[in-house]
């Protein structure tokens, strides 16, 4: 018998069950996946642990060295001992190599099932020498053991130079891991069953109750669509309430065209301003800084000045970055699909926000920023259009203030970078705090006010955030976070 004979209550039956037994094996599916994720993490961890134990172990011993200098010819005989007793200690099997991959001395006994390499390969070499922290880590299956092996530079701490290749080697042991496995599945099983015979009672007495014109209507309602054209309802020998019920599904599915296609056309509309509007306030977000640079270059031009040639060439490069950043929104604009698109690049945030700050010429606008170079990756035109949003929101602000003060800060913590952005302005009132990120608010008699939305947007790319305290008349402050390391945005 066909399944499309079936009557409804046994497809309803045979539906319940069949989804039970989906969502068990799914389930199931899922919890080996995570199983084994987590058991990858846990040896993962386990080895990068024992790998800086045993590096801050050589590091020791590197110090702690008079006999011989520290440089690779010397390393066997500077671990001659010391590598056994750092293998016993961490329960790892270690050996050390030189630059160009030769064995110089191992933990790992000639005679045994697992025998070290007397040579790295080349790829091993080359992975490790392009990795970004300088480590690669490997697989190997010997036998039914599995083993885990990283590879690190040693380094002479004195001079900060690569002298040898460490290599941590240990057995992954996941029998705990399986046999939690194999505990819970079988828990799990035992639900199921439960489960199983619980739905096979209630798809009995639920398919008794439902006839076939309720399934036909039900269908066809799961199927309506405001974007699609949908089909009405022709049934005969109904009941009355199943007459009824077809009918207001047909009037409803007039009334569904009918406003499909007044909501079409509303859409597009809608559409074309929010586009129009965003990609206005883009391109007047660097017309102005290029306005402020040519009347500042103007006002200070000396062609007798010894240094016109390097002011002239920062000046180049400013319109030249604005030019830049106009021709990728031109760019964006003429796909229809999205703003200029983020480029992941190394960034020196010092020099960048000296350039940015530089852009007005205001000799009110202060900065503070740590001795040492400030690194993170991200997009260099997306990150000056953020700092000279919040620049121009900060001097529009102060511009009724007798003597405007505008602070920019960067600091530095571990993990992230901290930017503030302070001014002595007019604030924001506590009644249109909440909206300030909104898009389309604004609190001036001109603008669109998708500045601070769009650049809250391109923080929280990066995975970073922005918050604001502000006071009435007193000013206002804007943090910026953003992480260090977010390359794999």
């Amino acid at each position: 018998m066909k399944i499309g004979h079936l009557s409804l209550r046994i497809r309803i039956f045979i539906s319940m069950i069949v989804l039970v037994l989906l969502a068990s094996i799914l389930i199931a599916t899922v919890t080996i996946y995570q199983y084994k994720e987590q058991t990858t993490d846990y040896n993962a961890a386990r080895l990068q642990r024992k790998e800086r134990s045993i590096q801050a172990a050589i590091d020791i011993r590197l110090e702690q060295e008079e006999k011989y200098p520290v440089e690779t010819r010397y390393l066997s005989s500077i671990f001659r001992r010391k590598v056994y007793e750092i293998s016993q200690t961490h329960s790892v099997d270690i050996s050390i190599y030189d630059l160009k991959g030769k064995l110089l001395i191992t933990s790992i006994p000639a005679i045994g099932i697992k025998k070290q390499n007397q040579q790295l390969t080349d790829t091993v070499l080359n992975q490790i020498s392009k990795s970004i922290d300088k480590r690669y880590t490997m697989n190997e299956n010997v036998g039914d053991d599995s083993y885990q092996s990283s590879f690190t530079y040693i380094t002479d701490n004195k001079n900060f130079t690569p002298i040898g290749i460490l290599n941590v080697e240990y057995l992954q042991d996941n029998s705990h891991l399986e046999r939690e496995l194999r505990e819970f599945l079988y828990r799990l099983s035992v639900v199921y069953i439960v489960m199983l015979l619980i739905a096979i009672v209630m798809a009995y007495f639920i398919s008794s109750f439902i006839t076939q014109p309720l399934k036909t209507i039900t269908s066809k309602m799961k199927q309506t669509f405001l974007d699609k054209k949908n089909e009405k309802i022709f049934m005969e020998n109904t009941s009355a309430e199943i007459h009824t019920l077809i009918k207001a599904y047909n009037n409803m599915i007039d009334q569904i065209e009918d406003s499909a296609v007044k909501l079409a056309k509303s859409e597009r509309e809608q559409a074309w301003r929010e586009m129009a509007k965003q990609v206005a306030h883009e391109i007047k977000n660097p017309l102005t800084p290029m306005r402020l640079t040519v009347q500042s270059f103007e006002r200070k031009f000396d062609p007798e000045n010894p240094e016109i040639r390097q002011k002239l060439s920062e000046f180049s490069n400013s319109l030249i970055q604005q030019i830049d950043t106009l021709s990728s929104i031109a760019s964006a604009f003429s796909s229809f699909a999205k703003m200029p698109e983020q480029k992941m690049e190394k960034l020196e945030i010092v020099e960048t926000l000296k350039l940015a700050i530089d852009i007005f010429n205001k000799t009110y606008i202060k900065y503070v920023y740590p001795s040492n170079e400030v690194i993170t990756f991200m997009d260099r035109t997306q990150f000056i259009r953020i700092i000279t949003n919040l620049l121009k929101n900060a001097i529009q602000a102060t511009e009724t203030k007798e003597e405007p003060k505008i602070l920019i800060e960067l600091l530095e913590e571990k993990e992230n970078i901290i930017i503030k952005v302070s001014d002595n302005g007019i604030g924001i009132s506590e009644s249109v705090k909440d909206k300030v990120f909104e898009p389309k608010f604004t609190t001036k008699s001109s603008g669109m006010g998708l500045g601070l939305p769009m650049i809250k947007n391109i923080i929280e790319t990066y995975n970073g955030s922005i918050s604001f305290v502000s006071e009435e008349n007193m000013g206002t402050i804007f943090t910026i976070i953003l992480p260090k390391n977010n390359k794999s945005i």
